[in-house]
């Protein structure tokens, strides 16, 4: 996530703890409802992890990506959207400055990762349709479970080094407040490197990807129906590739839609309009909600491990080799 350029004197003014100005229904209400958003983004993430990581047809370089943005986004339901949740409906953050340092680190973290995973996809499915006969030779899990270890390692060194390191995490003395002020050449180069160049690599590639998978598509209509056998196995390959590659391409446009509005808000609404900066926040962290979900609707796979997770069935002897395909 972004930081924020603000002067510490301005962000007291700006933030107090107020008196509860909504009724105690609509308070009720508003926790009921973020308590439900917290449980559907950790428990539909936690489906997502177990049903990767325990049936071994799932483990694919593209599953392994898409356990990856599961973990952080079961980080955002944990740690973030409680606290963050809570610090909206109260108007001010009550847990402390510890709990503060931890939301901060966190969301920073599991944005970066979340980021850089949605770019990783995008290369494995480019790479997938670009050059099948490379990727099937070169690109294992292992391959790619070295990069996805590597992308965690740069995001947790990078963030905690922003916020820690260089002083621009600052524990403001008023109260209800938790944010990060730096300088806007910080804040720039934060924005540069967390948004604006792997969504950049992401726009590109995924352009080519749904170039290529039109160009595929258009010369598999052109076979005739009599072909050979081999033929047929080898069209049935190309289409599955381009359809992960189009169920894929609506989890980023998903993705990056959820994360427009924030960064946009950050550099043109001024930050006294705080108001709209949280909802673009709350959009934000809601993208973490919304990935199981488009998982679960569009993914079979992922419809069958639900299936027998719900059935009890994964308890079953061997039923890691179940076929979920």
């Amino acid at each position: 996530m972004n930081l924020t350029a603000v002067n510490q004197s301005d962000v007291c003014q700006e933030y107090s703890c107020p008196e509860r100005s909504v009724s105690l229904s609509v308070y009720v209400i508003l926790y009921v409802a973020a308590a439900a958003v917290s449980l559907l983004t950790v428990f539909g993430n936690l489906l997502v992890i177990i049903s990767v990581s325990h049936f071994k047809q799932l483990h694919t370089p593209a599953n392994v990506l898409i356990l990856s943005l599961a973990v952080s986004d079961l980080l955002v339901g944990v740690f973030v959207m409680p606290l963050y949740l809570s610090w909206v409906i109260e108007s001010c953050f009550l847990p402390g400055p510890v709990m503060c340092s931890i939301l901060k680190l966190v969301s920073f973290h599991a944005t970066c990762v979340s980021v850089y995973t949605v770019a990783l996809i995008a290369v494995d499915r480019f790479l997938a349709l670009s050059f099948p006969f490379v990727y099937s030779e070169k690109i294992s899990p292992t391959v790619v479970c070295i990069a996805t270890l590597f992308n965690w390692l740069f995001s947790l060194l990078y963030n905690f080094t922003l916020l820690f390191i260089n002083g621009n995490f600052t524990d403001v003395t008023c109260q209800g407040v938790c944010v990060s002020m730096v300088d806007e050449v910080s804040s720039l180069f934060d924005l540069v490197i967390v948004f604006l160049m792997p969504c950049t690599l992401i726009i590109i590639l995924y352009t080519h990807v749904f170039v290529i998978a039109k160009r595929h598509a258009t010369a598999i209509r052109a076979l005739k129906v009599h072909n050979s056998t081999e033929n047929s196995k080898n069209r049935f390959s190309d289409k599955s590739e381009r359809k992960a590659a189009i169920l894929l391409g609506i989890l980023v446009i998903v993705f990056l839609l959820c994360l427009l509005p924030y960064y946009i808000c950050s550099f043109v609404i001024p930050y006294e309009l705080f108001y709209v900066r949280d909802v673009t926040i709350i959009f934000f962290f809601l993208n973490s909600t919304i990935n199981p979900i488009i998982y679960a609707l569009f993914y079979p796979w992922f419809q069958r491990s639900l299936k027998l997770m719900f059935t009890c069935k994964v308890f079953n002897k061997d039923s890691s080799l179940m076929n979920v395909l």
